[in-house]
């Protein structure tokens, strides 16, 4: 993402945004968004006010940059997770297995940008409307839809039978990862590995009930 944010102010140094950036993700997890400041955004960032609003001219703004930044950088590595585990499939369950297991890790652990969307989900009411959809849009949305691409080329090459590949990534996410987010609470708390593995486990093979090859 450029520094050419829709509304932002003239950018400042890269150095120095990057730092505002980094502490503003953590007091809006830590806050939420109607609480947290930009004196408390410049505080922890270690610049001055007239910084942060030199590379951001409101809290909107650097709300929704944060948005977009951290949530594309996550389905980037989600995305390579995917393509490490499901661009050359040997052993179809295990590798879904794999997957699975690895982007539960990966988002439950994500440490500021999980806080964050424990945030935005908690107060959703008072976020800007475009903030929530371009947050969901560079998350979840992206997400989905390199999924679909995935599934719908495993279908092709006769591992899966699916019609619709965008119903069908929405089915993966939901048996595979939903059940790691309830008990973890969206990784405010700590959840066992084995865990993470049997959620894993037994969604791909409910997955696979519904659209295997033998199934089909």
């Amino acid at each position: 993402m450029t520094n050419a944010t829709p509304g932002s102010a003239p950018a400042g140094r890269p150095e120095k945004r990057a730092a505002i950036v980094a502490a503003a993700m953590a007091v809006f997890g830590r806050e939420g968004y109607a609480r947290a400041s930009m004196d408390a955004i410049a505080a922890q960032a270690g610049v001055s006010k007239r910084t942060v609003y030199n590379h951001f001219s409101d809290k909107e703004t650097l709300f929704l940059s944060v948005a977009l930044e951290t949530s594309g950088a996550l389905t980037e590595r989600i995305g390579e997770l995917a393509a490490r585990r499901l661009d050359d499939v040997t052993d179809l369950r295990a590798d879904l297995i794999a997957f699975a297991a690895d982007r539960a890790r990966e988002v439950v652990g994500a440490g500021d940008h999980a806080a964050l969307g424990r945030a935005i989900r908690a107060e959703a009411g008072n976020i800007p409307p475009e903030a929530l959809r371009a947050w969901e849009e560079a998350g979840v949305v992206a997400a989905l839809r390199d999924q679909e691409v995935r599934l719908r080329r495993l279908a092709d090459e006769g591992h899966l039978v699916v019609e619709d590949a965008g119903l069908a990534a929405e089915h993966f996410m939901l048996l595979t990862f939903h059940g790691v987010a309830d008990r973890s609470y969206w990784g405010t708390f700590p959840i066992d590995d084995a865990e993470i593995v049997r959620i894993a486990t037994t969604g791909v093979d409910a997955f696979l009930k519904i659209y295997g090859a033998a199934a089909g």
